[in-house]
């Protein structure tokens, strides 16, 4: 097995995508996350406003920037006209939370890398503005679930 993102002389290289054709290209990633009671006893109405604002809306928000800004945080991903990004945030019991981060484009490239930043960042943001309620939180668990366009399909469910 050969992977695309090392040349002939075993260096890495970004992948030449000119020669492949414009699709449309989507990405679903799912992060689970840890809570725990304490944390998400402070949520009404599935929100929680801490002093540094309120938490899904701001994770959201940098979940989308970061979207836009993974090319340059993984080496080898092109940078992207992003067509759309749509995170949501579940609280799925007392003591777990969701994300889900899709990602539309119409492009030579996939968007799964911008999917599963996108989650990830806003697991993070979410961390870091109830850090001050509990220091217990643990991202569990970032998969891509899904991904069409280009080659293959994937499903992962």
């Amino acid at each position: 097995m050969s992977f695309s993102h090392i040349n002939k002389k075993n260096q890495p290289k970004m992948v030449d995508v000119s020669g492949k054709e414009m699709t449309k290209r989507t990405a679903i990633a799912k992060a689970s996350m840890f809570l725990g009671k304490e944390v998400i006893s402070h949520f009404g109405n599935e929100e929680l406003t801490t002093k540094k604002g309120p938490v899904f809306q701001t994770a959201i928000i940098a979940g989308i920037q970061a979207v836009k800004k993974t090319s340059e945080i993984i080496p080898m991903c092109h940078p992207l006209l992003i067509n759309g990004v749509d995170i949501d945030i579940v609280i799925v019991d007392k003591e777990y939370i969701e994300v889900l981060c899709k990602v539309t484009i119409e492009g030579k490239t996939g968007v799964e890398m911008e999917a599963l930043t996108g989650a990830s960042a806003a697991c993070l943001t979410i961390y870091d503005m109830c850090k001050s309620i509990s220091q217990q939180m643990v991202i569990k668990e970032v998969k891509l679930l899904e991904k069409t366009g280009g080659k293959s399909d994937i499903k992962n469910g």
